[in-house]
């Protein structure tokens, strides 16, 4: 099963805390977020809202952006692995599959 994108961000944050060597307890108390609502966000427990990213990051001195493009490049390295990994019998879309859907044609009635 893919990772959930609240499980991926909250693994960027901790990476990002811990290369600091910051305990949660300093960065919760410099984002004015509870010790407890920021180790759930680092479990990837709690979907946290863009103000309480925001306030996180600023906490660690990193940009928002940084973790969410940090966090889109580890869910498209884990959907690769997913989909190279795929057991045989799984259906994949092949790209070069056409599909041709015919018009609609609507018809008037008196």
């Amino acid at each position: 099963m893919a990772a959930l994108l609240r499980e991926v961000i909250g693994e960027v944050l901790r990476r990002a805390r811990t290369s600091q060597g910051r305990t949660l307890r300093e960065v919760s108390d410099s984002a004015r977020v509870s010790l407890g609502y920021l180790s759930e966000v680092e479990r990837g427990r709690k979907e946290a809202s863009s103000e309480l990213l925001g306030a996180i990051c600023g906490a660690l001195d990193v940009p928002l952006s940084r973790v969410l493009s940090d966090a889109g490049h580890e869910m498209a390295g884990q959907e690769h692995a997913a989909a190279t990994r795929a057991p045989a019998g799984t259906a994949n879309i092949d790209v070069s599959t056409k599909v041709v859907i015919p018009q609609v044609v609507s018809m008037a009635v008196a």
